[in-house]
């Protein structure tokens, strides 16, 4: 058994030099594989040796420079590409007896300025989102990483005078995936001003990214919330906390009010909220209210409109001339 120890301490210190010297490697681990760079050197220097291992330590030490490299988490195919036609050009070289001491450092040259033409990583933009259009692509360690921001939004305070109308834009100053994008509205009643899911209440009439209430009444003062989903996947949740002003109308009493809703009680949460259906002039004043739905719709009017005048200038003439 004693035997066995230094052959046992052999392993473990491969794997514990593979586990420091990784990081230098850094985007060739990522975007290459261990036989892919391992013929690379052994075309250079042969299948064993001294030789070979200054080969592989070159390597190493040609593309230090891109240890930290971070890429657009969209561009890892491209990269990825870059380096496989690298692979195949340093094989070539080596076949052609060129030197590895003189191809290493011109190779990873090159693919520091191949990093430099892909598309840039874009910004967080706060203050809350999973922005997966930010999402980016560490070479240090091999992982992606999106923003490291809530998906909570702050509560936006929204006064509306009783009797008029509240409208909530469930929109982020982000960009969003351009399909499979599901829009999901809550009320937390009660005058709450709070981002506690336990106290919101599904609200399946409101649809789209806006929501209309009207008339503004009292019973509607508390917290409205909106979740931006992609496929199944939450990216955002808007908090927009209403605060309703102004005096009740008059002749109208506290026991009147009271009185009125004991015979008129009903469960109204579920219909709250109003589907957003623009007219003519909101259409016009709200260009974000054109969804191609509504842009059909004005075409059609305006098509039996134009048929409409034709059909009664027809019947003016004919009318005109068979007089005659």
């Amino acid at each position: 058994m004693a035997l066995l120890s230094p052959v046992s301490a052999v392993p473990c210190t491969l794997v514990t030099l593979l586990v420091f010297r990784a990081p230098a490697w850094a985007c060739l681990l990522c975007f290459t594989s261990y036989n892919e760079r391992l013929r690379v050197c052994q075309t250079f220097a042969g299948m064993e040796g001294p030789e070979l291992e200054k080969c592989e330590e070159a390597f190493t030490a040609a593309f230090k420079g891109l240890l930290d490299t971070e890429i657009n988490y969209d561009e890892r195919s491209h990269l990825h590409d870059a380096f496989t036609q690298m692979t195949h050009s340093l094989q070539e070289m080596a076949t052609a007896q060129g030197s590895f001491e003189v191809a290493f450092p011109d190779a990873a040259e090159k693919m520091r300025k191949a990093i430099i033409q892909l598309k840039e990583v874009q910004a967080c933009i706060p203050p809350c989102g999973l922005q997966e259009v930010a999402r980016r692509f560490r070479c240090r360690g091999c992982y992606s990483t999106a923003c490291d921001l809530p998906l909570d939004c702050p509560v936006q305070d929204v006064t509306v005078t009783r009797g008029d109308q509240a409208i909530f834009s469930c929109t982020v100053n982000f960009q969003l995936p351009e399909e499979e994008i599901m829009y999901s509205w809550k009320f937390a009643g009660g005058g709450l001003r709070t981002q506690d899911l336990s106290y919101f209440r599904e609200m399946p009439r409101a649809q789209g990214y806006l929501a209309r209430i009207r008339p503004v009444q009292p019973t509607h003062r508390g917290t409205f919330s909106c979740a931006i989903t992609h496929d199944q996947r939450p990216l955002a949740r808007l908090y927009f906390f209403l605060n309703v002003t102004g005096p009740p109308p008059r002749g109208e009493t506290e026991l009147q009010t009271s009185f009125r809703e004991v015979l008129h009680w009903a469960p109204r949460e579920v219909e709250m909220i109003d589907p957003w259906r623009p007219s003519l002039g909101e259409l016009l004043a709200r260009p974000e209210a054109l969804t191609p739905s509504n842009q059909c719709l004005l075409a059609a009017i305006a098509a039996l409109a134009s048929a409409s005048v034709t059909l009664l200038a027809w019947m003016f003439f004919r009318w005109y001339f068979s007089g005659n």
